[in-house]
């Protein structure tokens, strides 16, 4: 294979059947693949047919010949000051356990189960264990409330839920249970069971004949041995929902063999990641960075990988810092949001201690600004590699790919398309592909490469009309971002073609935000925008217009709540503005943009086709810009 970036993506752009084949060696396979990718039903893509594999197998047991003793799994948690550390040799055992537990609740090959938890151990066990049993897991973040999670058990249908009586942030216990079993509640859909791993942080009620205690549980299955179980490549292996600009949340289907070969590839030709290392990424397993590079990416590489629970400041800015030293990372990754929270704090923390294993730093969720990426890189002295990518991709789509050719960095830019992704920029009422420093939205040519989303879970008319027909004349796939590309091949994102916002690099929908303020009985109409913040990236911001003015006295922090109570605290605006009134075109449709350039504090623009152009001024006054 070559190892000059440009003939090696375009071998994988124009040869994917030998790029591929050559990738897939990565992996064992317990049945070898016949046909590398079925592409006779665009936009449908699957690879490696006919193959048989298993991501368990991949991550765990394969290793135990040269490596049981390595440690496979830390769990570090800050907020119960709990420390372990489990070999593959361990980790093997306690996915077994789980596996078992899960078979003799009847739990099977294609079952959904979902699992919401914090970021204890016990959450990679259930991954793991559900991937060896052919069980297709949904975990979904533990910061979401009732409603939020409601909606993904009506969708998944999971047989199982396995979660924890409460997660816990920032020295406060965080309950859990009381949030799923209002969302059972909800859902006309109902689990069979609910397994809890109780961490002795909250009180709470059992349901009989339905509530497991997990200690129990595990103890009837110590030596459980669990066989794995092979599955074809193209088995789903979870689904993960994702926010859209409606309200039903999307669950983005990925598969099984070409997931674990795009996870292996990704760890040696974009990570740099080296069997027998450590790693660490420091997100939740409730997103997709958590999925592929807390779980499967790394220790299919044969590294360890830290799960943490807390937050970058406790018990001080140095947490992170000292978890490198003792663990010997080699590779970070984490999000912007989480650099500017540190670049707050005493520089000191940074010399602090031995970062000598570190070789990179990889950033990703959210745009990179240049101070904080020149910030970071001058108090480590390491490279600092940004990369862009999606839930929908599973990998990443933009990405300076150091285990190809050590490229330049240009700061602004994640870097340039990874093999794999035929990617074009293509202007969006023409569909004609744009020059260099055009303005456009990102899109890939079909077929998407292995590990990207397989069809939107359950509705594969969904999957084709959402992302393969928004582009005037051609069946491509849209990223829904705009950005620009500059002579070099380098892109540059700009920001989103929808109502989808950036908040410390989780995905959110305003359309859901606005759907769950109007349901507060004093809403007559809102309007949620994104607004740019120095340390999270993007904020929500809404208007409001009240049904009854007389009634405004709590209203800010009563919008809040009901946020809170319904999708949690991760999609609460940071402000509620009360308004008279929104600007509209004169078919009646909010100009979001204009305000959102009124609280960015900055020039609406055009403002000609709105109905009422002394709106704006008004509400500039309440926001006082």
């Amino acid at each position: 294979m070559s190892t000059n970036y440009k003939s090696f993506h375009e071998q994988s752009v124009k040869d994917p059947k030998g790029f591929w084949t050559e990738q897939a060696k990565l992996i064992d396979w317990h049945k070898p693949f016949e046909q590398v990718l079925d592409y006779s039903k665009p936009p449908f893509a699957k690879w490696f047919m006919g193959g048989q594999t298993n991501l368990c197998h991949n991550a765990v047991d394969r290793h135990l010949k040269d490596r049981a003793k390595q440690i496979a799994l830390v769990a570090v948690s800050t907020e119960t000051e709990q420390e372990r550390a489990y070999t593959f040799e361990e980790l093997h055992a306690e996915v077994n356990r789980m596996a078992g537990i899960l078979q003799s609740n009847s739990v099977k090959k294609s079952d959904r189960v979902l699992i919401y938890m914090p970021m204890i151990a016990e959450a990679c066990f259930a991954m793991l264990a559900c991937a060896r049993i052919g069980a297709i897991h949904s975990v979904v973040f533990g910061g979401f409330a009732s409603h939020s999670l409601a909606s993904r058990i009506e969708d998944a249908k999971p047989k199982m839920i396995i979660t924890a009586e409460a997660g816990m942030r920032g020295g406060k216990a965080v309950p859990y249970k009381p949030l799923l079993d209002e969302a059972i509640a909800l859902a006309s859909f109902k689990p069979d069971k609910v397994l809890i791993v109780n961490r002795g942080l909250s009180e709470y009620t059992t349901v009989a004949n339905r509530d497991l205690d997990y200690a129990n549980e595990r103890d009837k299955h110590l030596n459980t041995k669990v066989a794995v179980e092979w599955v074809d490549a193209t088995h789903p292996s979870y689904i993960l929902y994702t926010s859209g600009t409606t309200g039903k949340p999307k669950g983005v289907q990925r598969d099984t063999g070409g997931y674990a070969v795009a996870l292996a590839s990704s760890m040696r030709l974009i990570f740099g990641g080296n069997p027998g290392e450590t790693m660490f990424t420091t997100s939740d397993i409730g997103w997709v960075v958590g999925h592929s590079y807390i779980i499967y990416g790394p220790l299919i590489n044969g590294m360890a990988t830290i799960m943490y629970e807390g937050t970058p400041l406790r018990p001080d800015a140095g947490i992170w810092w000292s978890l490198v030293e003792k663990y010997k990372v080699s590779v970070m990754f984490s999000a912007p949001t989480a650099v500017r929270v540190l670049k707050k704090q005493d520089p000191a923390f940074l010399s602090k201690y031995n970062l000598s294993t570190l070789r990179t730093l990889f950033l990703a969720g959210e745009p990179l600004d240049e101070p904080t990426a020149s910030w970071i890189h001058d108090a480590l002295k390491k490279p600092v590699v940004d990369n862009y990518w999606q839930t929908e991709t599973g990998w990443p789509i933009l990405a300076i790919q150091r285990g190809v050719e050590v490229m330049p960095h240009k700061f602004g830019s994640p870097g340039v398309p990874v093999y794999g992704y035929n990617m074009k920029l293509l202007d969006e009422s023409t569909g004609a592909e744009l020059g260099p420093d055009q303005k456009g939205v990102v899109a890939i040519e079909g077929p998407l490469p292995p590990g990207c989303m397989q069809t939107v879970w359950g509705d594969d008319q969904r999957f084709v009309k959402t992302y393969w027909e928004t582009v005037p004349g051609k069946m491509v796939y849209s990223t829904f971002d705009w950005a620009i590309k500059d002579k070099d091949g380098y892109f540059f994102i700009l920001g989103r073609t929808d109502d989808v916002i950036n908040v410390a690099g989780h995905r959110l929908g305003t359309r859901e935000i606005e759907e769950s303020i109007s349901s507060h009985a004093n809403v007559a109409e809102v309007a949620v925008v994104g607004v740019e913040d120095q340390l999270k990236g993007q904020v929500a911001i809404a208007f409001v217009i009240a049904k009854d003015p007389a009634k405004l006295a709590n209203m800010e922090a009563e919008v809040m709540k009901t946020v809170d109570s319904q999708l949690g605290a991760v999609a609460r605006p940071a402000r509620v503005y009360l308004v008279s009134a929104l600007p509209k075109t004169r078919s009646g449709k909010i100009v979001r943009r204009a305000l959102q350039a009124v609280a960015e504090g900055r020039d609406p623009g055009d403002i000609s086709t709105m109905e009422d152009q002394s709106v704006l001024a008004q509400i500039k006054q309440v926001i006082g810009k």
